[in-house]
């Protein structure tokens, strides 16, 4: 295997040696990764110690302290009800993560393993399975996360599925190209010609040529899912009063937008500030992981 191609994992690396070669990679790491990593990991630092310091209870309602604007006592203001927006923000950052990361999972999971299943079970299940993948990417994917959410009821939860339905394709796209491309590679040749098992033959020469792809679109789309769930949560499909999530959050204060526009300024910025960064970080990563398409992007520029 030659050097001109650090992208591509030897055949006898295996997932152990992907696991050092991404220490490796940590200690070289290029601009967009540092401040699209930066910017998640202070949300995520926001998201744990917010809630832990924050004196206040991000549901118990002080109806004599409502619509306060920002002071030393509420950095961030009051809501309607007089419940620190800051608190709400922080739980809410909880909230939001969790669920982007969740349904995240989810289509990665379910979209590596329908991709493989297409590359490597032969023509006729490439056929059904891609014809499904074509029929779920026919529709726009946020009306059919709003038609699926509202079909199974408003929750985190059924979120969490509708977001994860809409998206698994896009995942079973790449992993499948992915692993075509590889199958034509020598050494999987070789390695299929001597017998070896279908499980060996995905852990060791398929599954460490999809890690990079796979993680590069689950970094930009979780940006997207984010946003996705916000939207679900500002039409009431999402979380349920009192919980705080971002989304709700600017739904509960958009009739107070002149009155008190920190109620849907500082949730508003957070879910940008948290787009921004995944986008910076699956950038990043993309250059970092794809040589060709960084190459690609400096030939444009000159």
């Amino acid at each position: 295997m030659s050097k001109s191609t650090p992208e591509l994992v030897p055949s006898n690396v295996g997932l152990g040696g992907l696991c050092r070669r991404y220490r490796r990679f940590a200690l070289q790491t290029n601009t967009a990764i540092r401040l699209g990593g930066g910017v998640i990991w202070l949300l995520v630092l926001v998201a744990l110690v917010g809630p832990v310091v924050s004196p206040y209870d991000p549901t118990t309602q002080v109806l004599e302290m409502r619509l306060r604007g920002p002071s030393l006592a509420h950095p961030l203001g009051t809501d309607a009800l007089g419940r620190d927006v800051a608190t709400r923000l922080a739980y809410g950052a909880r909230v939001s993560l969790a669920l982007a990361l969740a349904a995240t999972l989810v289509r990665l999971v379910l979209g590596t393993a329908v991709g493989l299943l297409a590359a490597t079970g032969g023509r006729l299940v490439d056929v059904l399975l891609m014809r499904l993948v074509d029929v779920q990417l026919a529709f726009p994917g946020l009306v059919l996360a709003l038609v699926i959410a509202g079909v199974l009821g408003p929750s985190l939860r059924n979120v969490v599925i509708a977001l994860s339905i809409v998206g698994w394709a896009s995942y079973a796209r790449v992993v499948r190209g992915t692993v075509l491309s590889i199958k034509a590679r020598p050494f999987v040749q070789s390695a299929t010609l001597y017998g070896t098992p279908w499980h060996r033959l995905v852990k060791r020469h398929l599954l460490p040529h999809v890690v990079n792809p796979v993680i590069v679109l689950a970094t930009l789309n979780l940006g997207t899912v984010v946003l996705a769930a916000a939207g679900l949560s500002y039409l009431g499909l999402g979380a349920q009063p009192p919980t705080a999530e971002w989304g709700s959050m600017i739904a509960d204060g958009r009739n107070y937008m002149r009155s008190a526009p920190w109620l849907v300024t500082a949730p508003g910025v957070a879910i940008m500030a948290t787009v921004i960064g995944f986008n910076l970080l699956g950038d990043g990563l993309r250059d970092r992981l794809d040589p060709d398409h960084l190459n690609d992007r400096q030939r444009r520029r000159t």
